[in-house]
């Protein structure tokens, strides 16, 4: 179903369903611009008919679409590839569908990274209807899974949190260096990575100014991380998880304490990073010995789909300290899955992502 640009250059047809949203609005964002995509349907049930600029202003000038109602069929004659970027549980339904039509689908939501349906029940209190599709899902981290999505039907994107976190342990297990039952990771995260609809802790007054944990247990991107580290260890992995709400917009810094198994040199641990992400466009090493910025900062990647890494060793303690940044909307969901889909369909990776970070904000 592709079509030809002006310049006779092959382009997918691509949907957005939920895009209205904050996530919705960077897919769009970087969607209109992107030169192998055409952006053939958006929906919001909320906004249906209205023009995409009048909810996203800084798309004003880029595109002249507006947001149509949920229509499933036309999704599916419609469009190459579907992202899904709405409420977890709310996408599932919606994914089957879709996933019974031919279409290839792109989902930011949840409802499908998990593997196992036990989790389901553990963590978001409901009962998954597709435990089938589940195993047919690639998690949608191409540093980790490259090889699956380039062939995959249906790609589960990560949560912004446990993909911050993934990339900086990754080696750490990969490398057989630390002990995978004592991993801890304290999140902090910016206030877009609450969604665009208010509570009574996101409006200014409560927002601002805070350093509020919430769910300092049983978060769910516990959940992925424990899976994908288990996967790169081959054993089960144990993790603890702990999120704060901080005061920034856009932005995660996650603070990964793990314990080395054996006395490690900062050599070592330079060896196992540039030997897991010496070719990775989107994870840049810092680990610097001059200046204020010695470490990840997730001011220095807001707007970019860039995951910032760095490490320090406690030789005290035998601890290592693993450092991550990223932009929540960005790495952390629209970059991730716009990743993904050049990953699919063979384009160049960096297409429509190669954005220097914004500074300052």
């Amino acid at each position: 179903m592709s079509t030809s640009s002006s310049n006779g250059e092959k382009r997918i047809r691509v949907g957005v369903v939920g895009a209205s949203g904050y996530v919705g609005g960077e897919l769009l964002r970087l969607l209109v611009t992107h030169p192998k995509v055409e952006l053939a349907m958006v929906t919001s049930r909320q906004y249906a008919g209205e023009y995409v600029h009048r909810v996203h202003p800084s798309l004003r000038g880029f595109t002249e679409i507006t947001f149509s109602p949920m229509d499933l069929d036309k999704l599916g004659s419609n469009c190459d590839l579907v992202f899904t970027a709405v409420p977890h549980g709310k996408a599932v339904e919606i994914v089957k569908k879709l996933y019974d039509k031919g279409v290839r689908i792109i989902d930011l939501s949840a409802d499908y990274r998990l593997k196992d349906p036990e989790l389901y029940k553990y963590y978001y209190g409901w009962d998954h209807p597709y435990p089938d599709l589940l195993s047919k899902s690639v998690y949608g981290i191409p540093e980790l899974h490259r090889d699956e999505i380039r062939n995959a039907k249906l790609v589960s994107c990560p949560g912004c949190m446990a993909v911050t976190s993934l990339l900086a342990i990754a080696p750490l297990a990969k490398h057989d260096l630390i002990d995978l039952d004592h991993i801890v990771v304290d999140s902090k995260i910016g206030s877009s990575g609450a969604g665009g609809k208010p509570s009574s802790g996101t409006h200014h007054a409560m927002r601002y100014g805070v350093v509020r944990p919430y769910k300092p247990v049983k978060h769910r991107h516990t959940a992925e991380i424990e899976q994908e580290i288990s996967i790169i260890a081959g054993r089960k992995v144990s993790v603890s998880m702990t999120p704060h709400a901080v005061n920034i917009v856009r932005g995660i810094l996650c603070t990964n304490h793990a314990f080395l198994k054996r006395s490690t040199t900062i050599q070592e641990l330079w060896r196992a990073y540039r030997g897991m992400y010496r070719n990775e466009p989107f994870v840049r090493l810092i680990r610097d010995t001059k200046g204020l910025y010695k470490y990840p900062d997730p001011k220095f990647v807001v707007g970019s789909n860039f995951c910032d890494v760095g490490f320090d060793i406690d030789e005290r303690n035998n601890r290592v300290v693993a450092l991550s940044a990223s932009d929540n909307l960005m790495k952390g969901a629209a970059g991730s899955a716009v990743q993904c889909m050049n990953v699919m369909y063979g384009f160049n990776e960096v297409e429509g992502l190669l954005i220097t970070p914004l500074t300052p904000v």
